[in-house]
């Protein structure tokens, strides 16, 4: 009776005992290449912007605008062609003060350059947040024919405020006061780009 009382506070002090050696092993878990910040990290990191250069231009909404698009902050699907893009950002009004709850609709290519113009694949409205802020998860557009330069349509609206249109490009064909400050992170690339809007 003794050796099975000590047998049992052995093996119950075992067990509460602190290992180094992780449960999971690292073949279980996801490869550090495609783990991502969360996104309060990513929002919370955000630098204050610079609004110095005046309001965001607009530019041509092209022909495949589509109204009553879904309200989601992700236009990426599993299993979508092209490298993910993360992009971000902060909306404020001309005395760079961040403006919540303004409209941000966003629309673009896929990968091999084709809109959804029966869907709403990569197509998708939200608010900007208390703090102006937004984010957007979707992929890199794809290039068209009928125009070489990729680019993301977006229009605002801030609250009773007027609808304005304007596109985003890259770096690789940069826009003047359009263009993304984009940074490779391995398993997606993240984009950020500040509105100043009226």
């Amino acid at each position: 009776m003794k050796r099975i009382l000590i047998l049992t506070l052995f093996v119950l002090s075992a067990c509460g005992q602190t290992s180094s050696t992780p449960i999971i092993s690292p073949a279980q878990t996801e490869p550090a290449s495609v783990k991502q910040e969360s996104v309060p990290d990513l929002l919370a990191n955000l630098q204050k912007p610079d609004c110095s250069s005046g309001l965001t231009p607009s530019d041509m909404e092209g022909p495949y605008y589509k109204a009553n698009t879904p309200e989601r902050t992700s236009l990426y699907e599993d299993g979508m062609q092209g490298k993910k893009l993360i992009l971000l950002g902060i909306v404020t009004n001309m005395d760079c003060f961040p403006m919540p709850g303004v409209w941000l609709d966003f629309w673009q290519t896929d990968a091999k350059g084709d809109y959804d113009n029966e869907g709403y694949t990569l197509r998708g409205h939200q608010l900007s947040d208390n703090k102006g802020r937004y984010y957007l998860e979707t992929i890199m557009p794809g290039l068209y024919p009928e125009r070489p330069i990729e680019h993301i349509h977006v229009k605002l609206q801030a609250p009773n405020g007027e609808v304005i249109t304007t596109q985003l490009y890259f770096p690789e064909n940069p826009m003047d006061g359009l263009t993304v400050d984009l940074k490779d992170q391995g398993a997606y690339s993240l984009g950020i780009f500040n509105f100043v809007i009226p």
